[in-house]
């Protein structure tokens, strides 16, 4: 047994004394996280034994309460600890990485697997409409006991056994594949030494490749990998052999053997999860995925990524004809490549259209879309006001921290940001908190939005691209979403809501980034303050909905992709390391999305969101909250689009109350009626 006395100096040892508990990052080092999780486990552990040897007839006060207190020494913790895995993955975190979440996933087994305490709550719940509780007090009985079922407390002793194993194995396969990824990314940037090799690019760019070098101890240039399929710089790229090669280091992440290949571990995670399903008596991982989600059925998730699947294939074949043209243009008869469509489609867009987006950059500087955009859209739509926070230690260099003030004054929580690429950090963009609002526990939120845009040379400002740009309000709507939480209880708080809807939130909040009033504010050039000219403004976001033929499919894949994955049966032959490449072409195939020239937005040797993130059997969420968004974004406009009364009217119905109530109520409460596909299909140009 570790010893889990934890030194009082240990920063985890207390509730920080910082404003809103903020982590003292400035305290915390590498040696504090296991002493403190060992600690963690064994209070929350004699926590939950004082709730169950409680000789009273089991109640909400004396059962639900308890359950919401308990543990809050390791939730501070681990709070910290996996934001620091994914934003600070040094060689030590990762191994620390590796020990500590099987052990977290045993923990929670042992919480969830407890019979006394599922005894107990199980008869809460079937009294729960007979005592007088409140809504959110019904919908915290419920949710608590879907997750003991869902995690197998109903299960006969044997079969627990065997799913505390399968969830540890998973536990450290699903950890394994995010530290060798990162570990590909890294060996898989493009390394140049000619600067005429990256001609194309902007000189930020430049510089910043040759700042990514420097980074690597090589001369010249690298550019790095981020997490999509698709490069950014692919689409400035002229030299074509370069644009092969770092389509090809995209492409093949994961899946080109040697030490950093995930196949393995891919295959293994693939017949874990079928085995776990079985044990609830499901067909298969993604049955028992959906099953507790707003889809609620494989057909209904089948049933709507095949409808887009023929349209979306003929207007692919639309935008290949123009971009063949573009290239004969160019002198170039061979057919298209897949490293050459982004390229030649931002052509066809900029002669359609007459504006290049890459072009842009200069007036997309980070700090003006960051406080004159993000930042003035939620002031003109909800009356919020931000102000830095330096004191407070940050994590990283160029980390910042804001307080976040409501309309009335009052200070809603803390707002981190951490914005740029290093070689620690894992691809993508997310958000997370480090604190979650409850009015049981009297905290305000903290939450912090990361972003991978690349860093600029000293002295240089960070120009954003158009994807990055709707990525940092994207993530911004899962930031607003924390920090409108205004209920009681921590397990409802936030975006403690289905997968498939809590992307829908930050989907509405990235139409804010193209309203006239926030783009004339933030779309300025960086050197001479000018504005984006309106008629280029009118023309940019005309040519951003160019182009949904191969948006759509190469999402589509990667949904469908998932989701097939997450089909195998438990009994049936495991599909081999050597057969994942004919898998993953068998099930584009089979949805009719397979092309050689548009592969899924993520394929599967570098699928996080499906085999590390939590997104298995769930990427499809984006296509279906896309649903709810569209829609919304419909209703916004009839109602006059950035108003405080249509703010205070979707924070009020939807973003504070989390997962207090049912997500689709809370949609039709604002809608007046349920989601209607229509606004989907006619935005991505899917509609007859």
């Amino acid at each position: 047994m570790p010893d889990t006395t934890l030194d009082p100096n240990n920063p985890f040892a207390t509730a920080s004394t910082l404003p809103f508990a903020f982590p003292p990052f400035d305290a915390i080092r590498h040696e504090h996280y296991r002493p403190a999780f060992d600690a963690g486990v064994a209070e929350h552990r004699a926590e939950i034994d004082a709730i169950t040897a409680d000789p009273a007839p089991p109640t909400f006060d004396n059962t639900l309460v308890p359950l919401e207190r308990s543990g809050r020494l390791l939730d501070r913790t681990m709070r910290v600890f996996y934001e620091m895995a994914n934003s600070m993955a040094t060689p030590e975190m990762q191994e620390l990485e590796g020990d500590l979440m099987p052990a977290w996933s045993a923990h929670r087994d042992a919480i969830l697997l407890d019979q006394a305490l599922f005894a107990r709550i199980d008869a809460v719940h079937a009294a729960r409409h007979d005592g007088g509780l409140t809504p959110e007090q019904v919908r915290l009985v419920e949710r608590h006991h879907t997750d003991f079922v869902r995690a197998g407390a109903a299960l006969p002793a044997a079969q627990q056994q065997r799913l505390r194993e399968l969830n540890e194995q998973i536990s450290r396969a699903t950890t394994a594949f995010g530290s060798t990824l990162l570990a590909e990314a890294n060996s898989m940037a493009v390394h140049v030494t000619d600067v005429a090799e990256l001609a194309g690019l902007s000189d930020d760019a430049v510089e910043a490749a040759a700042l990514a070098a420097k980074e690597r101890e090589v001369d010249g240039y690298v550019l790095t990998l981020l997490s999509p399929t698709i490069q950014p710089a692919l689409a400035s790229l002229r030299n074509r052999e370069t644009r092969r090669r770092l389509h090809q280091a995209a492409t093949t992440r994961g899946m080109r053997g040697g030490d950093h290949d995930t196949r393995s571990l891919i295959v293994e995670i693939a017949a874990l999860r079928a085995e776990r399903a079985g044990l609830f008596g499901h067909p298969d991982h993604a049955s028992y995925v959906v099953e507790d989600q707003t889809a609620g059925t494989t057909t209904a998730v089948t049933g709507m990524l095949d409808a887009m699947a023929a349209p979306a294939m003929a207007n692919l074949d639309d935008e290949r004809a123009a971009i063949e043209a573009a290239m004969r243009a160019d002198g170039i008869d061979g057919p298209v490549e897949p490293w050459d469509w982004t390229y030649y489609a931002g052509r066809v867009k900029a002669a359609t259209f007459d504006v290049d987006p890459q072009e842009l950059r200069p007036y997309f500087s980070l700090e003006r879309v960051l406080h004159d955009g993000v930042f003035l859209a939620a002031e003109r739509l909800y009356g919020l006001t931000f102000t830095e926070r330096p004191d407070l230690p940050g994590y990283a260099p160029d980390v910042r921290t804001y307080e976040v003030f409501d309309h009335d004054g009052s200070t809603l929580g803390l707002f981190v940001c951490d914005w740029f690429a290093r070689p620690t950090k894992r691809g993508g963009a997310w958000m997370d908190e480090f604190v979650t609002q409850s009015h049981l526990l009297d905290e305000k939120p903290v939450v912090v939005v990361c972003l991978n845009v690349p860093k600029p040379a000293a002295g240089q400002p960070a120009l954003m691209t158009v994807d990055e740009v709707r990525t940092a309000f994207h993530e911004f709507g899962h930031a607003l979403h924390g920090l409108f939480s205004d209920v009681t209880y921590p397990r409802l708080a936030g975006t403690e809501v289905p997968r498939d809807f809590v992307e829908f939130p930050s989907q509405v909040n990235e139409m804010w980034m193209w309203d006239p009033a926030v783009l004339a504010s933030y779309a300025r050039h960086h050197a001479t303050g000018e504005p984006l000219p309106q008629d280029v403004a009118d023309r940019l976001i005309a040519s951003s909905e160019a182009g949904m033929g191969f948006d759509t499919v190469s999402m589509l894949g990667a949904a469908l992709l998932d989701h097939e994955w997450h089909r195998l049966v438990p009994d049936a032959k495991p599909v081999t390391v050597d057969e994942v490449e004919a898998f993953e072409r068998g099930a584009l195939e089979k949805h009719g999305v397979a092309s050689p020239l548009v592969p899924p937005r993520y394929r599967t040797g570098y699928f996080a969101h499906a085999f590390t993130n939590g997104y298995d059997a769930g990427y499809y969420s984006y296509l279906w909250s896309e649903v709810l968004d569209a829609d919304m974004v419909d209703w916004f406009r009839d109602n006059g689009g950035l108003r405080r009364v249509n703010g205070d009217a979707f924070r009020a119905g939807l973003l504070s109350r989390g997962g207090a109530v049912d997500p689709m109520e809370a949609f039709a409460s604002i809608r007046g009626r349920g989601p209607s596909t229509e606004p989907l299909l006619r935005r991505r140009g899917l509609l007859d």
